[in-house]
């Protein structure tokens, strides 16, 4: 299907500010969940790897609620994709943000909740404030496919596949109506054998206008019978057909040795890259920080610093001399080292400036549709990005499980970020052997566009 030409502009900042709201709605409290995580700990009594199931369903898989947000953020990126064009890495940056800053405003709203109304309360607020998602979402409007016709087959090519469509309907139409035929025939017979009257009366009654009328009804509804049925062929023949499509897309889809290195380096990202928004807290009480030495929220500085990263990475993204995907690398690269670096932060400040580069490496999150895109083309990009972002939500699930496991079984978070260092780092470098032969060739074997003369509807920037 084509799609309108990208107006870059005009009602697509609309789509910006909506999507920014979205993802500020949807995304700030279980970002913010290192907030709960501690009040969790203290309220359920039990291990740490227990315990962040709860936060890691609340930001990744398993809830209804995470299943929605999963869904809102695709549609978000989707749009937002299909309205801007050239300076797509900027308006993706833009909405990204709205993540970010929902994290750092959650993180102290919720506190604040929790200390006013208590954790029920804290979480029955901020549903309500999630509603406000429907006022968003009522502004999207999806560009339509273009008005100039595709171009249609020829007479010769058409008339068999017409001439085999006919010829099938009529063909079931006709088996259908000769097995109920012959099941009212068998019918008949069994009445005629063991019903009381004897052939005079059976002749008699055959002719007397009721039973014409009768047999005009059983040819009718034998035929409606005929009618439903074939129908119900085709709409599961038309599913089943559906369904082999998708499949077979989707297998296409991962024989794109980047697109795969890609689907691999996310759902590693999110392993090892997630469990510090929710233990980064819980990781400064272990290292003996006082209260009063905790200046502001280490989740707080994350959600900045993440928003800055997005907003900064996305512009970055719109200049033609960098390569988009090696910049995604580079940044699962850096962040992992800096996983690597935590056990050996025992001060605030340290844990501070690890918290703002880990933030800001975190904002990556704003180029990943425009890498997504670059790789698979903006035709497939829903049905990439879907796929993608289910392993990356199985990703958050389980990765604050396992780094709280590794604390109950050794007594320190030092093992865990070793661990989740060493999954993004090899995320980033099997996504960065696949890049190096193959980038710019992904990117040629690209369908290109047909002329916008003939495909494209100019739109205005009103």
């Amino acid at each position: 299907m084509e799609f309108k030409k990208s107006p870059d502009g005009g009602w697509g900042w609309v789509i910006v500010l909506v999507s920014f709201f979205t993802q500020f709605l949807c995304y700030g409290s279980p970002l913010a969940v290192g907030v709960l995580y501690i009040e969790w700990l203290d309220a359920f009594g039990e291990g740490k790897g227990k315990t962040a199931w709860v936060g890691s369903l609340a930001s990744g898989v398993g809830l209804l609620a995470r299943l929605g947000c999963g869904l809102l953020y695709t549609a978000t990126v989707t749009i937002t994709c299909q309205y801007f064009d050239s300076h797509r890495g900027l308006a993706l940056g833009l909405i990204s943000t709205g993540s970010s800053v929902g994290l750092f405003i959650y993180a102290a709203l919720q506190r604040l909740l929790i200390e006013f109304y208590g954790l029920d309360g804290c979480l029955l607020i901020v549903g309500a404030l999630a509603l406000n998602i429907l006022a968003c979402g009522s502004l999207m409007r999806p560009l339509q496919p273009s008005d100039c016709p595709l171009p249609e087959k020829t007479a010769l090519e058409s008339a068999p596949d017409r001439y085999s469509i006919y010829s099938e309907k009529e063909k079931d139409l006709e088996e259908n109506t000769n097995i109920l035929g012959k099941s009212y025939s068998a019918e008949e017979t069994c009445k005629s054998t063991f019903g009381s009257g004897g052939r005079k009366q059976e002749s008699l009654l055959h002719k007397s206008p009721t039973t014409m009328a009768h047999s005009k009804e059983t040819e009718t509804y034998k035929k409606k019978v005929a009618e439903q049925t074939y129908f119900c062929k085709q709409l599961a023949k038309r599913k089943w057909q559906l369904y082999k499509n998708y499949c077979g897309e989707t297998v296409a889809l991962f024989k794109n040795k980047v697109f795969l290195a890609l689907f691999i380096a996310i759902f590693l990202f999110d392993i090892g890259g997630f469990p510090p928004s929710l233990l980064m807290e819980d990781v400064a009480r272990s290292s003996n920080v006082k209260e009063e030495e905790l200046i502001m929220p280490l989740i707080s500085i994350i959600g900045i610093m993440t928003a800055v990263g997005k907003l900064l990475l996305g512009i970055l993204a719109d200049f033609k001399w960098i390569n988009t995907l090696y910049l995604y690398v580079a940044t699962l690269i850096i962040m992992g080292l800096a996983l690597c670096a935590i056990p050996f932060a025992k001060s605030y400040v340290t844990l501070a400036i690890l918290s703002g580069i880990l933030g800001f490496l975190t904002g990556n999150w704003s180029i990943f549709p425009y890498v997504t895109t670059k790789t698979v083309g903006i035709e497939k990009l829903a049905h990439a990005y879907g796929i993608l972002m289910f392993f990356a939500g199985l990703g958050n699930s389980l990765g604050p499980p396992i780094v709280g496991w590794f604390y109950d079984w050794t007594q320190t978070y030092d093992i865990a970020f070793y661990f989740s260092g060493f999954c993004v780092l090899l995320g980033g470098f099997i996504l960065l052997l696949a890049a190096l032969p193959s980038w710019h060739t992904c990117s040629r074997l690209l369908p290109k566009p047909a002329p916008t003369t003939f495909l494209y509807k100019v739109t205005s920037n009103v």
